[in-house]
């Protein structure tokens, strides 16, 4: 396949890219940049270099848990799923609803086995939407104890108030790079996830000492394409960010990034589901999860920590239009994934899937025929 061919067919997953890095990169640095308390153009440039490592370095184990969900095993079909994901984020987006490409991905996937009568694998998929609900329940604990720990640290400590305003600028820093690490580690299995069974790539050696593999370049170009998105188009989404839910103090919106980036890390991490394992108990799933459901159930554990008055600053409206937004998503996106599979098949003639086929040997053969 030529160079133009392969762009083309990963464009639909670059696009992907660049939108989630438009919209994904305020849940690390909006509140940050919308306080004036670091400039968009410092944001942009640790976002970015540091969704790059994330994604390049320790990508795979995220995406690998949806290749389990299912393999889409055809560029062109590849294409046409990341092409209905993206499809379903900027619809439900210009519409005004809540949007989890997580979940758009996971419904383009289901769409994909539904059009190619391909199993899914319902095990994987309720332990995919198990992570749904784990994901805010999990952010929720993180900031509730983590916000506890900063309060009592700065009761104790009666920092100076220019003291106290520095620190949480370099905390904001620090923690929004961390959250960009875990962004692109968790996230790039969204935008390149179902392109690695059908990687036009191959392994690259340079210079003799260098390896990239097929994986790695697909994973770099889907980061390139999420670090342009947050340069382009994410500056207003920043500067708007943070106060759709509930008002945060600079305390609770570095608590908030901090649990986000926690929980993300949770879901990607391979070193940690190996020692969770160890401990003898289940492996956590590596998963894309949604960085949006997780600042969500951030904001809504650090209310909840407050009791009365900490409830009464949530807009609960605007969580009930976001939790509707979570259970649309996946069903639009797999009809979608199916209308367009169906067309790019039948009017511009591509293979969107191929059919498995299964080789039985002799030995076999002769012991189903006794069986039978």
């Amino acid at each position: 396949m030529d160079l133009i061919s392969t762009f083309i067919f990963l464009s639909s997953g670059l696009f992907l890219g660049w939108s989630l890095g438009a919209n994904d990169a305020s849940n690390v640095f909006g509140t940050a940049v919308g306080s004036r308390m670091i400039r968009f153009s410092t944001a942009a440039v640790i976002c970015s270099v540091f969704i790059i490592i994330g994604s390049v370095t320790a990508g795979a184990g995220a995406a690998g848990g949806l290749g389990k969900l299912g393999a889409v095993n055809a560029l062109a079909g590849s294409f046409t799923v990341a092409l209905a994901a993206a499809i379903t984020v900027l619809w439900m987006t210009q519409l005004g609803l809540p949007v989890s490409t997580s979940q758009a991905v996971v419904g383009a996937i289901v769409g994909w086995n539904w059009f190619s009568d391909s199993p899914t694998n319902i095990n994987d998929l309720i332990k995919i939407m198990g992570t749904w609900i784990a994901c805010p329940i999990l952010a929720a604990i993180f900031a509730a104890v983590i916000y506890k720990l900063v309060v009592l640290l700065i009761d104790n400590t009666k920092p100076h108030l220019l003291s106290l305003d520095n620190n949480i600028r370099w905390g904001l820093i620090i923690v929004g790079a961390f959250g960009s690490y875990t962004l692109g580690a968790n996230n790039i299995g969204n935008v390149m996830g179902v392109f690695v069974p059908s990687s036009p790539f191959e392994n690259l050696k340079i210079a003799g000492i260098f390896d990239i593999s097929a994986v790695e370049q697909l994973f770099l170009l889907g980061a390139i394409a999420i670090a342009v998105g947050v340069f382009t188009y994410s500056k207003q989404v920043m500067m708007t960010v943070g106060g759709s839910l509930m008002t945060l103090s600079p305390v609770g919106a570095l608590v908030v990034v901090l649990a986000n980036s926690l929980v993300l890390f949770t879901f990607s991490s391979q070193e940690l589901s190996n020692f969770v394992v160890s401990l003898g108990l289940p492996p956590i799933p590596l998963i894309p999860v949604s960085s949006s459901q997780a600042v969500v159930g951030a904001v809504i554990g650090i209310a909840l920590l407050k009791g009365i008055k900490g409830v009464r600053q949530v807009k609960w409206g605007v969580l009930g239009g976001i939790a509707s937004g979570w259970i649309t998503t996946p069903v639009i996106a797999a009809v979608i994934s199916f209308v367009l599979l169906f067309i790019v098949q039948n009017v511009f003639n591509q293979e969107v899937y191929q059919v498995a086929s299964v080789q039985v040997s002799k030995p076999v053969i002769e012991i189903l025929g006794d069986k039978l």
